[in-house]
């Protein structure tokens, strides 16, 4: 294979993670930078990557925007979140 070809060859692996990526609910920049760097090693843990859209999420108490239960700092208002009571946890929509 010629240089041109590889070149070509990790664009398409890099779109390809990318894109799986995206639809999972993650970046598709930095996906598409693994599938580029890493070309089937990447588009396979794109594959195998959990779905983001599929984790609990919590209500923050300043602002009540509805966050990942990861986030420990408000993205939106800036609050200290300390972990939430089972109670507490927002259960993502079914699929």
């Amino acid at each position: 294979m010629t240089g041109g070809a590889l070149v070509v060859l990790a664009f398409f692996f890099g779109l390809a993670a990318g894109i799986v990526g995206k639809i999972k609910g993650s970046s598709f920049w930095v996906w598409f930078l693994i599938g580029l760097c890493l070309p089937v090693i990447g588009l396979l843990a794109a594959i195998f990557y959990r779905f983001e859209r599929e984790e609990p999420r919590r209500r923050c108490p300043r602002c009540g925007a509805i966050r990942p239960i990861s986030d420990q700092v408000c993205t939106v208002c800036g609050e200290d979140m300390d972990w939430p009571e089972p109670d507490e946890v927002v259960q993502p929509p079914a699929r």
